[in-house]
């Protein structure tokens, strides 16, 4: 199971060289160095890391904060990872999500994030009612006075809550649009993703093309998924979609790749809107042939 270690300093002052051979120390055949703070959302190397890693391999740090830089961060970053079927350790601290006893100390985190946002919300409805009860106008000074420092609190504030949401649905659409983008327009992109979810959980495209856009700032996505996609002959389409649905589940079996592709409206080489195992497999041996898969 390869170790990649991600090395976080705050300053150029500051060198990341004891981070690094804590982690070299602690097995990880690759370290990653990043100078930035972390309260930035602008990471780029630990956006390469979290694109490059693959199933299997464990992300590394010394501590929890050389990651991320709140609890709900955290989580999110831990999502994302779960949804590559990745780990993550921190030396110093009691989260390998590897162990059972990882796995439960995340849950633990995960209750008390929630519970948190739970007791600032009744704190905040609490303090507006006492506040229209003494005959106040509840609501930010700073933001009622147009000042910008509490105007650019606000926004980031916005910002980190919309990240945090995002998160909760990060293995629905992350690992989709990071494999199949730019080499397949968003129209198509968009079917593959909502197949696969009910209803009540789909995506329209602005919505999904603002998430996407919204990773890619934070760095947890790259640039190139918002690049053109590529012209494909109509010949390659079809192969093109069953290669992706494959790509994203590989122990798929051909009647629920029928059932996916129905879900999707998508008709078959004859025109047709039932699938067939048969017409399935022969798309899958095309798709190998022309190197999609």
């Amino acid at each position: 199971m390869p170790l990649i270690g991600y090395a976080r300093v705050s300053t150029e002052d500051q060198t990341p060289l004891p981070q690094s051979e804590a982690l070299r120390a602690a097995g990880c055949s690759v370290v990653h160095e990043e100078q930035a703070s972390g309260a930035s959302r602008s990471r780029p190397v630990l956006g390469r890391v979290l694109d490059s890693i693959r199933k299997g391999d464990t992300l590394v740090v010394v501590r929890i904060d050389r990651l991320a830089r709140s609890l709900s961060h955290l989580l999110q970053l831990l999502e994302q990872l779960e949804a590559k079927g990745s780990f993550f350790r921190s030396l110093q601290d009691p989260i390998d999500t590897a162990s059972p006893q990882g796995k439960f100390t995340l849950q633990v985190l995960g209750a008390a994030a929630e519970f948190e946002r739970a007791l600032i919300r009744e704190r905040t409805k609490a303090g507006l009612a006492s506040a229209r009860a003494k005959g106040r106008i509840g609501g930010n000074p700073g933001l009622r006075a147009r000042d910008p420092s509490a105007m650019r609190k606000v926004r980031l504030a916005r910002h980190d809550g919309y990240m945090e949401r995002l998160g909760e649905t990060a293995q629905d659409w992350v690992p989709q649009v990071r494999r199949l983008r730019p080499d397949m327009p968003w129209e198509d992109v968009l079917r593959i993703v909502n197949a696969a979810l009910p209803a009540d959980k789909r995506w329209t495209q602005p919505r999904l093309l603002r998430a996407v856009r919204a990773y890619v700032r934070d760095g947890f996505l790259p640039p190139t998924v918002l690049g053109r996609a590529a012209r494909r002959g109509s010949d390659d389409r079809l192969p093109a979609i069953i290669a992706a649905i494959k790509g994203a589940d590989p122990d798929i079996t051909l009647q629920a790749m029928c059932d996916r592709l129905e879900a999707m409206r998508e008709r078959t080489p004859r025109g047709r809107t039932r699938w067939q195992p048969s017409s399935v497999k022969m798309l899958l041996q095309r798709a190998e042939k022309l190197g999609m898969l």
